[in-house]
């Protein structure tokens, strides 16, 4: 017994990093081995990602995944604390994490794929299991006190290196590990309350189903077919569910001036007082969790590894926008009032005549017929201009590769080279049509994360790209709304920055970047959406693909899109405002604050009587609690990047790979502000993006 304990503590202090990666790839070998005996599919070299396991296959990965980690941390743990290196500490964690991320999405992708209800419910169980476990891990006071002994000798390898010990060290420190027993006691107290209450908003939200009793001289205005699928009532009044489906085409199309304010008023009170307690519960809840860190509030804990880093900075981010905004919104906002007098003879203006008159002055403005726009966008042509814009922008090449192992027979995978050097850089699949079960949105998951081993071995990174467009039925081609365009070009963004990020370590690369960054470049690649030479690369009408939108339908839709964009960032700013508020201050009267900020940022309109979106907010109450700025921030930062670098040559290939050498590369390796600034020459601003919107001024 006394031999096996030094022999443990000896291969504690020298050679874990080295057990680590030899006992991970034997775990992948051996699930492999396996899963050989039924499947004669090409191997995929580089692709450790285990794309169609069964339900118990699942559960048994999972016992791997949870036994291996935590036999690594307590490796780790049992280094003395005198004895502490990179190679016995740093490096065995690294390598955890990158060898065992693709076996922990082997596990939890299957839930949103949908192939069964068995292998879903592994799936979910398995993810459930993994989340407590790595949760457990995080919080382990005997792994911290190895790496903080390390990270207090300053010894460093490297850079990213350092900055990946600064990271697990703030990992550990922000879920309390450094807190007495009573105050871990209650961290954890405080988290399961917060995550109860989080539920139940988005609970009510979605459980609501309050609905309106309306006649169809009501309802004057709406499409035929809106009335047609609504529940008629025995006395010949129709039932409106109170849900957007429904709310947002009554406040764009309905003529009635009283109902679409009766619309507005009912469904701005959905969930009214029982969200609106819960949602000031949270809030209070989150300052004493952020308290107990050593935080002055919460938005200061939420900020602490963002790019923008301070409350002042968001205010101030978002204060100067809508004052620079707001001679471009009260112009828009003068527009719909004239158009509201020509209508219907009156100039009270409230928020219930916004979207209705947005969508009259848009008729009179625009010559755009959504359905015949449709008709450009059959979904592999789509696909296919799409691949090839990237491909030549960033200097990659894609390749789909045949006969090989996937999870549905209208799944792809394709392989992501450099053109100049031939490089394989990475997979991703494409999992874009709809089947029953499967996730309802369009997105990007990273399966494999790339990156270095201590050995010198690159892992390649893997993506999925998930949509849920419609099938081919006969011989009609599958048509793409224009806004499902720019989502599927948006989202493919992700997997591009994906497979060029060259991060060392793996908690560097995929999606796990910083927040206030991982959006910037999509939200550049967006604006090619709007750009003829771009569009009519990715278009054809489906009777002749010869024939691809027409420059002025090009124009179209940019103005449509810039159309009002300042009331309509108004709006975004307003909640953005008010989500800072109330997270970055004490005891603040949520209704209150709406009704002196409502009128403030929206040029004198009134909050509308009865209404607190507090209460019908989600973002605020979960997931994007004091950083709802962020996709604001996003959009302008990539504003700057494409006026100062791409505006005057589209498709300059130059400056695509300087983008994808200089931002995409370092992944979370380096700072983004860092990355941003070395890339610009300086810090970016928001003036080109100010200037985007006022330039489209009516």
């Amino acid at each position: 017994m006394a031999k096996g304990k030094r022999e443990r503590r000896i291969l504690a202090v020298t050679g874990v990093a080295a057990l680590v990666a030899v006992g991970l790839n034997l775990l992948i070998s051996a699930v492999k081995a396996h899963m050989q005996g039924r499947r004669r599919k090409r191997d995929v070299p580089g692709l450790n990602v285990l794309v169609n396991l069964s339900a118990t296959e699942i559960h048994k990965l999972t016992d791997q995944i949870i036994a291996r980690s935590k036999e690594v941390h307590d490796l780790v743990a049992s280094v003395p604390l005198e004895k502490v290196s990179y190679m016995n500490t740093i490096s065995p964690l690294a390598e955890l994490e990158a060898y065992q991320f693709p076996m922990v999405q082997s596990c939890v992708f299957h839930r949103m794929v949908f192939t069964s209800n068995d292998i879903q419910k592994a799936s979910m169980e398995a993810e459930r299991r993994l989340d407590l476990h790595f949760s457990a891990c995080r919080k382990r006071e005997d792994v911290y006190r190895v790496i903080k002994a390390f990270a207090d000798r300053g010894e460093w390898l490297g850079y990213e290196a350092k900055r990946y010990t600064q990271c697990l060290v703030e990992e550990f420190e922000r879920n309390g590990v450094c807190l007495n027993p009573s105050k871990k006691n209650e961290l954890e107290s405080l988290g399961k309350q917060i995550e109860e209450l989080s539920f139940q908003y988005i609970q009510n939200l979605k459980m609501d189903n309050s609905f309106l009793l309306l006649s169809e001289a009501e309802l004057a205005g709406m499409p035929l077919q809106f009335i047609e699928i609504l529940e008629k009532m025995e006395d010949g009044r129709v039932k409106v569910f109170l849900k957007s489906s429904n709310v947002t085409p009554i406040l764009e199309h309905c003529k009635i001036r009283s109902t679409r304010r009766l619309i507005a008023v009912a469904y701005g009170q959905r969930c009214g007082k029982e969200n609106l307690d819960i949602l000031e519960n949270l809030v209070q809840l989150r300052h004493k969790y952020a308290r107990l860190l050593g935080f002055s509030n919460y938005a200061e804990f939420a900020l602490q590894s963002r790019m923008v880093r301070t409350s002042e900075k968001v205010f101030q981010f978002l204060e100067d926008l809508s004052e620079s905004l707001s001679d471009l919104a009260m112009e828009e906002l003068n527009v719909l009032k004239d158009l509201k007098i020509k209508v219907d003879g009156d100039s009270h203006f409230g928020m219930e005549d916004l979207l209705y008159y947005m969508r009259r002055a848009e008729e009179q403005h625009l010559d755009l017929d959504s359905g015949e726009v449709k008709q450009y966008f059959p979904v592999n042509l789509v696909l296919s201009g799409i691949l090839k814009f990237f491909q030549d922008l960033f200097g990659l090449k894609f390749q789909e590769i045949k006969d090989v192992e996937v999870w549905h027979e209208t799944v792809c995978l394709f392989s992501v080279t450099d053109v100049s050097s031939s490089e394989l850089l990475g997979y991703f699949y494409l999992d874009i049509f709809s089947r029953e079960g499967k996730y309802a949105h369009t997105c990007v998951l990273a399966l494999q994360n790339g990156s270095l081993s201590s050995s010198g071995m690159r892992q390649i990174p893997v993506a999925l790209l998930i949509s849920q467009c419609l099938k081919q039925t006969d011989d009609n081609p599958v048509l793409l709304r224009f806004s499902e365009v720019v989502t599927l070009f948006h989202e493919f963004t992700h997997v591009v920055h994906h497979m060029c990020m060259r991060a060392t370590f793996s908690r560097f690369s995929g999606l796990q970047v910083d927040a206030d960054f991982i959006e910037i470049p999509s939200k550049l690649l967006e604006n090619w959406c709007y750009q003829s030479i771009s569009l009519k690369m990715m278009s054809g009408f489906y009777q002749d693909i010869t024939k691809s939108v027409t420059t002025n339908m090009c124009t179209s839709l940019r103005r449509k899109r810039d159309l009002f964009s300042g009331l309509k960032l108004k709006q975004e700013i307003l909640l953005c405002l008010m989500d800072q508020f109330i997270y970055s201050s004490e005891n603040v009267n949520m209704l209150e604050l709406l009704k002196h900020l409502h009128p403030k940022i929206m040029l004198g309109i009134p909050l509308l009587e009865g209404t607190n979106p507090a209460s019908s907010f989600p973002q605020i109450a979960i997931g994007s609690e004091a950083t709802c700025y962020s996709s604001i921030w996003s959009e302008a930062i990539a504003a700057d990047i494409f006026a100062s670098n791409f505006q005057e040559d589209l498709l300059n290939q130059h400056a695509g790979l300087q983008f994808r050498n200089k931002v995409l590369a370092p992944g979370g390796a380096k700072e983004s502000l860092e990355i941003l600034s070395d890339y610009l020459g300086r810090e970016p601003t928001v003036r080109s993006f100010i200037e985007s919107k006022t330039k489209n001024s009516l």
